[in-house]
């Protein structure tokens, strides 16, 4: 396996492997700030590499914020590594999250953020959203950067097959072909409204953990395909229940 990386928008980097065995490949973002703040650790296995990728762009025991969409092994499964490697990071997390696992998980106690809460990191600005259940996770959070406009989506528009760094081909299509085969979406009344309220944010691209990161050409793009993605799951809902 190998890490490639990106610079999908000012001061925001990709790092993707493909994982041929999942199918899939699996993505951590770094902001570039006066306050670095990487978003999902990659599992532990995997910590070297993500670790070597980097430290291509920074040094890593600099990193000040560490952040994911949810606690599982590949978006949180290296958090205290990384946590041992920069003595000045610190967790940051919904409080559903930090009550439930990570006051007990992480090494260092976590930054608890409310709902809509806005992180300075210094050149840019992450706005905590939380998003119970969307895609799967009860402490399932999104991150907006506000200077870029980019919405980090976690599991969101999870695509199958490795893919390139960005897109502005239709994400939908590729989401629901993967929903068929994983049913890794919590489907509840909820989603939909979720992921619209997402919508609203307006954002130019979406930076996806499972696929590439949607850079639209036409305004609007961005929230169009969040919008679709929610029509899909609410199609879903109704056979479902």
């Amino acid at each position: 396996m190998k890490t490639t990386h990106a610079e999908i928008a000012d001061g925001i980097h990709r790092f993707a492997t493909f994982v041929p065995d999942a199918g899939i490949p699996f993505c951590q973002f770094l902001i570039e700030a006066d306050e670095p703040l990487l978003y999902h650790t990659g599992h532990r296995r995997m910590f070297p590499l993500v670790q070597d990728a980097v430290s291509r762009v920074i040094d890593p025991t600099t990193l000040r914020w560490i952040a994911f969409g949810h606690l599982e092994a590949d978006e949180s499964g290296s958090m205290n590594d990384w946590l041992a490697l920069a003595p000045r990071a610190q967790v940051a997390h919904g409080a559903l999250g930090a009550m439930v696992s990570l006051d007990d998980l992480a090494d260092r106690p976590p930054r608890v953020l409310s709902d809509g809460e806005v992180l300075e990191l210094g050149g840019k600005r992450v706005r905590h959203i939380d998003t119970p259940h969307v895609p799967h996770g009860w402490d399932a959070r999104a991150l907006y950067e506000e200077t870029t406009g980019t919405l980090f989506c976690g599991d969101l528009f999870t695509a199958i097959g490795d893919a390139p760094a960005t897109t502005d081909d239709d994400l939908v299509g590729p989401a629901a072909a993967a929903e068929d085969v994983f049913g890794a979406t919590s489907l509840t009344p909820l989603t939909a409204p979720t992921i619209r309220r997402l919508a609203d944010l307006a954002p130019t691209r979406l930076a996806l953990m499972h696929g590439p990161t949607f850079v639209g050409s036409e305004p609007g793009a961005a929230a169009a395909q969040l919008r679709s993605l929610a029509d899909d799951y609410e199609r879903r809902l109704t056979p479902a229940a």
